[in-house]
């Protein structure tokens, strides 16, 4: 339901009550919380005991140990022991240029049925019928349904025909479904669509988002049920990378050969080669990096991504592709600078507008924003202001002192400056600490361009209101 997700979400809580001596709960949330401050893992997870799960490939598996959940197809994305663990490799990245959105609202007409050796032809029938448009089919072993049971397929096919979407996973904890058996291969003839290795929370859900889509035909929808949207399955053969060969070569030279040496190795050369091949404007050697197990968003020393490297650099096809490899915008370096605000600083403004489709949004103390506004009023730099505009800056903001660009515009004479905030909505009349605006400002520096374009704004009941307010009782 959390669209083109940016940012870590992490569901916790507790197998004892938060208020028994014995209570997991306080651990289970002050490490989701170091974690969510921490690790840039733009996923819904579960966190419970000591590992961080993907949340749609998590099940509960006990209802009385401390490691509740369980994550059957794919390992923990980290492990919270004495150091915090992240495997970056497992995470999955959204990949589409699209601003993060809620879509609210699921199809309620979805059910799970699973098969045991005396179900009846007709309670498939039944179960079939209208209002259903969605069903979750759990089969024995790799997808299988006996092959002396013409009738139920039957009912299967005269499903798929009417539309019903029918989706084949395993009983089995771990696994997925297959054609490996001619009676896996029954149930695809019959147009019932695998699976894969989805757990049933999964699949129900998703088949619950996916016929929500009211604007996708029948198809379409079969076709994004078998189709990665978050991670939740695993088409095929899985994409396995175990070629750390550049990252190898290194260590074995270095006689490193632990998986935590690795590890920190790739953490150290992964990020300076991706900045490299941003700064040579490389895409092909981003790609092959990415390859090599590279995470896209992975900082350097200084927090700082590639992404950041590219919104400097102002090559707006490399920032595309990064994006499109799942950059993440809302990353902040050791400066508390995001790619936006490097973007800004830079007067990228296409980079900007793309950045903004994606999710990024301008953050920070509104004081310190005015004070860099401030200073590009000073300077005579509209350019700069332009781009704090099409970040989603408002011009109106004021410093320490009450002052806005417009002060400070007027009190320098820069007059297209002063033109460009004019037109741009900033309030003329607006009074700094002092009780002064921007044309008396003027005024006093004998500014003549600004006095001029500010004269209609001067007006003596501003100063009276002014006085009214501030005169002691």
């Amino acid at each position: 339901m959390l669209e083109a997700l940016g940012k870590i979400v992490i569901l916790t809580g507790s197998q004892v009550p938060i208020f028994d001596t014995r209570s997991d709960g306080l651990d289970n949330f002050l490490a989701s919380l170091v974690i969510a401050a921490n690790y840039n893992i733009p996923e819904v997870c579960v966190f419970f005991g000591t590992r961080l799960l993907r949340g749609n490939r998590t099940t509960k598996a006990s209802a009385t140990s401390f490691e509740a959940f369980e994550s059957p197809n794919i390992p923990p994305l980290a492990t919270a022991n004495i150091k915090i663990e992240v495997d970056y490799r497992s995470i999955f990245r959204p990949c589409t240029m699209e601003k993060f959105y809620v879509h609210a609202s699921l199809n309620r007409n979805v059910g799970l049925l699973r098969l045991f050796p005396s179900i009846t032809s007709d309670l498939v029938k039944v179960f079939l019928q209208p209002p259903i448009e969605g069903v979750v089919l759990q089969s024995y072993g790799v997808g299988n349904v006996p092959t002396n049971r013409d009738d139920i397929i039957e009912e299967l096919h005269a499903a798929t025909k009417r539309g019903v979407v029918v989706v084949n996973i395993t009983q089995c904890a771990t696994g997925c479904v297959s054609d490996a058996y001619e009676a896996g291969k029954l149930l695809q003839k019959a147009g019932v669509i695998p699976g894969f290795d989805m757990t049933p929370e999964a699949a129900l859900t998703k088949l619950a988002y996916v016929l929500s889509k009211y604007d996708w035909d029948t198809e379409t929808k079969r076709q994004i049920m078998q189709t990665n949207l978050r991670g939740e399955l695993t088409a095929g053969q899985p994409p396995t990378i175990q070629d750390w060969d550049l990252v190898e070569a290194v260590a074995r030279s270095l006689r490193l050969s632990s998986v935590a040496e690795l590890q920190e190795l790739g953490s150290i050369l992964f990020p300076a080669m991706l900045n490299a091949a941003v700064v040579r404007r490389d895409v092909v050697k981003l790609e092959s990096l990415i390859g090599y197990g590279a995470d896209i968003s992975q900082a350097n020393a200084d927090g700082r991504t590639a992404l950041h490297i590219a919104c400097c650099e102002g090559d707006i096809k490399v920032v595309r592709r990064l994006l499109e490899m799942g950059a993440n915008v809302h990353i902040k370096d050791r400066f508390n600078r995001t790619p936006l605000t490097d973007a800004i600083e830079y007067d990228r403004h296409e980079i900007i507008r793309m950045l903004l489709q994606c999710g990024a949004h301008l953050h920070g103390d509104a004081v310190l924003i005015s004070e860099r506004m401030c200073s590009a009023a000073t300077a005579g730099n509209t350019k700069r202001l332009q781009s704090y505009l099409l970040a989603g800056a408002d011009l109106s903001l004021k410093d320490f002192s009450g002052r806005t660009p417009l002060h400070f515009a007027a009190l320098h004479d820069r007059v297209k400056t002063i033109e460009f905030l004019r037109d741009h909505g900033e309030d003329p009349r607006c009074v700094d600490m002092l009780g002064q605006s921007a044309a008396d400002l003027a005024e006093a520096a004998r500014a003549a361009g600004a006095v001029r374009l500010l004269a209609p704004f001067k007006q003596n009941d501003v100063h009276d209101a002014v006085n009214k307010t501030t005169a002691p009782i």
